[in-house]
């Protein structure tokens, strides 16, 4: 099942001028914690869909309070925001890596309404 699906919200925003941070956020909390006790959502799995190294996967939180899922990757290629170079001073066009997570339906018992 594919995160889109679960999700309320899949945003991306800058968190500083060199970290970009990244929150899925659920209405449900048992779809929450089907999704945080997948294992899915990994450090390893967020690199892949980004295409970047391990250690650019600075951390993924598991805020239960908020049933939010935070991941804190450093900025493409070394970019600041705000570079010549950048395309995305505000870090809110970064979230598109992160609509590729897929779910397995076993783990999901409810889905978004």
């Amino acid at each position: 099942m594919n995160i889109r699906q679960l999700a309320h919200v899949i945003r991306t925003k800058n968190a500083g001028p060199y970290i970009v941070t990244g929150d899925i956020l659920f209405d449900s909390e048992e779809v929450y914690l089907r999704v945080k006790n997948s294992g899915v959502i990994t450090r390893e799995h967020v690199a892949d869909l980004y295409g970047i190294a391990l250690d650019d996967v600075l951390s993924i939180i598991h805020f239960d309070a908020a049933r939010c899922i935070k991941i804190n990757i450093r900025r493409p290629d070394g970019q600041t925001s705000g570079d010549v170079d950048d395309t995305d001073v505000l870090g809110m066009q970064q979230h598109a890596p992160l609509l590729k997570i897929e779910i397995p339906d076993g783990n999901v018992l409810a889905v978004r309404g």
